[in-house]
């Protein structure tokens, strides 16, 4: 049976479409809902922009310590990857809805311009991760000087 092929709404938000669904294992819970059984990394959701200087890369990575988080840059392309931990164990059958993702996360992105990976920063506020990474600019003519021996 050939794979389905995602659509980009379902790369985006992680999701599934019934056709996926149906080929998928899924077990029937306690109470009579639908479990999806899935060893998947989940997706994360990231908004890039560009501002004169910069490539900025924006994720929502709330719940996520900063120490469970590794971004991996190269002159093309930003990895993002890491783990969200439920600290609370609850019984499955005590859930009436389980919609947050929990476990092993990633993200790669395929940068519109060079950057210089070295002069890179991340920042987490508010459980928003901000990745900022300088653009090289091959515009930028530097004039060497010429020594005498």
């Amino acid at each position: 049976m050939p794979k389905h092929k995602r659509s980009f709404f379902e790369r985006l938000t992680g999701s599934s479409s019934l056709d996926e669904l149906e080929e998928k294992d899924l077990n029937l819970s306690e109470n009579g809902q639908w479990m999806e059984q899935s060893n998947e990394e989940g997706q994360l959701t990231i908004d890039v922009y560009e501002n004169p200087d910069n490539i900025i890369i924006k994720s929502m990575v709330a719940g996520v310590k900063p120490e469970n988080l590794d971004v991996n840059i190269t002159h093309e392309m930003v990895t993002i990857s890491g783990g969200r931990e439920d600290e609370q164990k609850v019984e499955k059958q005590n859930y009436f809805y389980q919609e947050l993702y929990w476990g092993r996360f990633s993200r790669s992105i395929l940068l519109p311009k060079e950057v210089d990976p070295d002069e890179a920063e991340a920042v987490i506020k508010d459980g928003v991760l901000t990745i900022k990474i300088p653009k090289i600019n091959k515009e930028k003519v530097q004039k060497l000087k010429i020594k005498r021996e």
